[in-house]
């Protein structure tokens, strides 16, 4: 730790460290695919009918920030909260970044594998 934020020595601030790296880490990547994807393809149809908005009128970037009614970004924040809340459950005795699920039945855990991030990272640029 080069900025010496884990020098106390707490366990559970550092587990905490880590989980919050990793869900930064793939917030970021949704968030490039969301930028990336909308220049080449866009969804068909009307994103606010009521408006006349339809998806292809929309931006990528800031630009949408000011193209979507209110309550489009009404129900992404809800949807965001919900799957933060209640979707993705993180237990203590799990490493950090082994996600397990409370919504989907018969569904406790993903599955273990036994690849790093290392191996397809350079495929990604």
């Amino acid at each position: 730790d080069p900025a010496g934020y884990c020098s106390d020595g707490d366990a559970k601030e550092f587990y905490r460290r880590r989980r919050v790296e990793l869900k930064h880490g793939r917030v970021a990547m949704l968030a490039t695919i969301g930028y990336i994807v909308p220049e080449f393809f866009k969804w068909p149809g009307y994103c606010s009918p009521s408006s006349g908005l339809k998806f292809t009128d929309i931006g990528t970037g800031l630009s949408a920030l000011a193209k979507v009614p209110a309550l489009g970004w009404f129900q992404y924040v809800v949807f965001c909260g919900q799957m933060e809340l209640f979707a993705v459950n993180q237990d203590f005795e799990d490493p950090p970044g082994q996600m397990s699920s409370r919504l989907v039945f018969g569904f406790s855990a993903y599955k273990k594998t036994q690849f790093s991030g290392w191996d397809y990272g350079p495929y990604g640029i």
